[in-house]
């Protein structure tokens, strides 16, 4: 029985280690190498991603978008973007999977022991929605620069991290820096993380239930991180699909010719169909690597410190 000190049902005493300050401490650090390491590393594939969006017709495919940009601006294009990259997904994944804990854990004991057990899928979306609305704020001015700097045609914006701030700030008026983006990326992030929380802790669920059918805890690490990194990737399939949109119209709006436009404006001249399908493909193969990779790293951290894998029956 998961219990305090006063006796109380208390679901921060239900997992195989008490979700303590030390513990969510230890969480938000492994989200910040859960994110930053992963969006960083796949830095080219997401430069591809952005220009298919934001110029079809000139860039159509992953691969020969790679070999363009490379043959235009060198091996060095294809990582533009990579500072703010780094540090925007870092502090991102620290409050996305710090807070998730928390919130996960403050919804739980709100509702109750029953009513948390028997509706655990909604804790799942309520705390994961939570968490990334916060974890948004703390993204923004990076992912407007990283959008800048890998949409701008070459030689028109600084690539340098440290300068790209610098012109977004002085041009403020215009990109709208540093919050301009704000409402579209938590309408591209938080149902992406609903989605990738909910169906990573459901598909973990249907391993611990129908495939790995003995206790969680009677597996070895290899095998409970396997299950990890499998989940992780068909939930960042599902992400993909569902946030693709929003994240063409983050996109969007760090287009030159797309200045001063609204959202409405900018999705109703795109169409639906293209900002649902225009680069879809590459951000379904970055978005499920990506994903796996991370609950991989996120899950690695929390076991080298005796927290346990996430998720289970």
């Amino acid at each position: 029985m998961a219990v305090n000190l006063s006796g109380k049902w208390d679901a921060r005493f239900a997992g195989p280690v008490p979700h303590d300050a030390n513990y969510y401490a230890k969480c938000m650090l492994g989200g910040v190498l859960a994110c930053g390491l992963t969006h960083a590393g796949i830095t080219p594939l997401d430069v591809a991603k952005c220009n298919m969006q934001v110029n079809p017709v000139k860039y159509n495919g992953l691969m020969p978008t790679l070999r363009t940009l490379a043959a235009e601006e060198g091996q060095r294009g294809l990582w533009k973007g990579f500072g703010p990259t780094l540090v925007g997904y870092s502090l991102q994944g620290m409050f996305k999977y710090g807070l998730y804990e928390i919130f996960k854990d403050y919804y739980s004991n709100l509702a109750g022991e029953e009513i948390a057990t028997k509706y655990k899928p909604a804790i799942w979306l309520a705390g994961s929605a939570s968490a990334e609305v916060f974890a948004d704020i703390a993204l923004c001015p990076f992912e407007m620069t990283k959008v800048k700097i890998q949409t701008s045609p070459n030689g028109t914006f600084p690539t340098a991290f440290g300068a790209a701030l610098r012109q977004m700030s002085a041009t403020k008026a215009e990109t709208r820096y540093p919050f301009g983006s704000l409402v579209p990326l938590w309408s591209r992030q938080i149902p992406y993380t609903m989605a990738k929380f909910f169906f990573f802790e459901k598909i973990v669920q249907l391993f611990y239930t129908h495939v790995f059918t003995a206790p969680k805890e009677s597996y070895s690490k290899g095998t409970q991180l396997g299950v990890t990194f499998a989940s992780g990737y068909l939930a960042g399939v599902v992400c993909a699909i569902v946030s693709h949109p929003a994240d063409s119209l983050v996109s969007l709006l760090g287009k030159a010719e797309n200045k001063g436009k609204s959202i409405g404006t900018i999705a109703s001249e795109t169409g639906l169909v293209s900002l649902a399908t225009k680069g879809l493909g590459t951000r379904v193969i970055m978005i499920g690597t990506l994903t796996g990779f991370q609950w991989w790293i996120y899950d690695t951290f929390k076991s080298a410190f005796g927290l346990g894998t996430t998720g289970g029956k």
